[in-house]
């Protein structure tokens, strides 16, 4: 559960508990060691407030039918006592539903009349209208709690938690790619023309390769990146896997154990970047020349 909603529970569970004691009701809103046994708590808490409030009003509806008792008949009352509704339960469930008996009912009648079929004027119930109430003020519940109540970096509560979620949701996506990143290989390789991606391949490029093939690929002891010659292919999935396995009887480190996938991507994919560039003092083509992609 996100961590404003902990709060509020908690906050919720001190105020109907009462607690006073500051350094734990710290604990409780930003600690929540527990938060199972927190909602617990409040649940329990609301169970018996809810089994308090029924017997109260069972009370009360008790009290008001004896005091109904002693007030004179209405015309209402004597059809529902014609008609055999004299329980307390049948009394309280008519007025629940405020429906006219069936002998007044033409008092209700209205004139639409459809293939015989005709309507009843009756008013919505009482428990109708008392939910529609209770849906209003949720509402207005709601739009305080999530929209106007404000977190202690001042944001609204709903503003925050679309933060920490594309918060999660950056973290979650990182991880997908690093796990995709190290699924990479020879067989699936492809060219990035990411500057992000070029721009690391260059910092490990300027790190591992500079020694042997010049700081701009123009060549030394390896042979020069620029051109069109190649001596182990010149496709990107050739360059990943000459970096991969390396040529050890040519004097090329196999970097399989160095690098990850996704560097030895990046340093391809800025190898491949660097075709065409003729830097100054560049080695003699060496191989068979390869047509750019």
């Amino acid at each position: 559960m996100k961590s404003a909603n902990k709060k509020i529970l908690a906050l919720a569970v001190l105020a109907l508990t009462g607690h006073s004691a500051f350094a734990e009701g710290e604990q409780l809103i930003y600690g929540i060691d527990n938060f199972d046994a927190l909602v617990f708590a409040l649940v329990t808490i609301l169970g018996l407030l809810f089994l308090a409030i029924m017997i109260v009003a069972l009370g009360l509806l008790f009290v008001v039918r004896q005091s109904l008792k002693t007030l004179p008949k209405t015309e209402e009352d004597i059809a529902f006592e014609k008609e055999g509704e004299t329980g307390w339960w049948q009394f309280f469930w008519q007025k629940m539903n405020a429906a006219k008996p069936l002998a007044l009912e033409a008092d209700i009648l209205m004139d639409h009349n459809y293939d015989g079929i005709q309507e009843l004027d009756n008013d919505l119930p009482p428990w109708w209208k008392a939910l529609f109430y209770i849906c209003v003020l949720s509402g207005f519940v709601y739009l305080g709690v999530y929209h106007w109540w404000a977190e202690d970096d001042g944001e609204p509560v709903s503003i925050a938690e679309y933060h920490a979620d594309v918060e999660r949701a950056e973290i979650a996506k990182k991880e997908y790619l690093a796990t995709m990143a190290n699924a990479i290989d020879e067989t699936n390789v492809e060219a990035s023309t990411d500057a992000g991606d070029l721009a690391e391949g260059n910092t490990l490029f300027q790190a591992n390769c500079k020694a042997c093939h010049g700081g701009a690929g123009e060549g030394g002891v390896g042979p020069n990146l620029t051109d069109e010659y190649w001596l182990h292919g010149g496709d990107i999935a050739s360059i990943f896997k000459t970096i991969k396995y390396g040529v050890t009887e040519k004097g090329m480190l196999a970097w399989e154990s160095k690098l990850t996938p996704q560097q030895m991507q990046q340093v391809s994919s800025y190898i491949l970047s660097l075709q065409g560039t003729n830097p100054p003092n560049g080695k003699a083509p060496q191989g068979e020349k390869v047509a750019a992609e």
